[in-house]
C-alpha cells in the first residue's frame, strides 16, 4: 500500500470507530469466505463486518482513544462495527462462534469501555432493549395497580363499615 492509501485507510477506519456504539474483535482463521458471508448476513443492519490490517486498526484505535484494543490486534483480525443495539451483533457472533469453533471472540469495546471476551458474553446474554423496557414497563403497570388498590381500599372500607353499622343500628331500633 502506498502512503496514501494507508492514510486514507487510517482515516475510513477512525470514522468507523467514531460512528459506532460498539466494536467488537474477532479472530476467523480457518473461517470460508461463505462462512464469512453468512456471518455478516447475520449480524443484520446495525453492524458491519470487516477484516482489517491490524497496524491501520491500531492506529486509528489510539486515535479515538481505544489504545487498549491494540493487544487483540494481532493474527487474522475482523471488526464487527456496531451502530444501534449491539446486545444483537454479540448474540449472533457467539451463536456463530458455537457453530464454527474457528471464529475466536478476542474483545471490544462499547462507549469507549473496553470489553473482555467474558464482557462480550455477558453482553450476549442480556436480552434486547425491547424486552428490557417490556419488562420494566410491566413493573411499573404493577406497581401502579397495587397503588390504586390501596386507595381504593379505605374508601370502600369505611362504606362497609358504615353499611353494617346502618344494619346494626337498624336491628337495634
Amino acid at each position: 500500500m502506498a502512503r496514501s492509501d494507508k492514510v486514507a485507510a487510517v482515516a475510513e477506519l477512525v470514522e468507523r470507530f467514531r460512528a459506532s456504539d460498539a466494536v467488537l474483535l474477532t479472530e476467523y482463521r480457518g473461517l470460508t469466505v461463505g462462512q464469512l458471508k453468512q456471518l455478516r448476513r447475520g449480524l443484520g443492519e446495525n453492524a458491519s463486518y470487516a477484516v482489517v490490517k491490524n497496524t491501520l486498526a491500531r492506529l486509528a484505535a489510539q486515535e479515538v482513544g481505544l489504545g487498549f484494543l491494540a493487544e487483540d490486534l494481532k493474527g487474522p483480525t475482523a471488526i464487527a462495527f456496531v451502530t444501534g443495539e449491539p446486545v444483537e451483533a454479540a448474540k449472533t457472533l457467539r451463536d456463530f462462534a458455537k457453530e464454527n469453533p474457528q471464529l475466536v471472540l478476542k474483545s471490544g469495546a462499547m462507549d469507549g469501555v473496553a470489553l473482555s471476551v467474558e464482557g462480550v458474553k455477558k453482553l450476549a446474554d442480556l436480552e434486547s432493549r425491547e424486552v428490557l423496557l417490556a419488562k420494566t414497563a410491566g413493573a411499573l403497570k404493577a406497581k401502579i395497580s397495587q397503588a390504586a388498590y390501596a386507595f381504593n381500599a379505605l374508601p370502600s372500607k369505611t362504606v362497609r363499615t358504615i353499611d353494617a353499622l346502618r344494619a346494626q343500628q337498624g336491628e337495634a331500633a
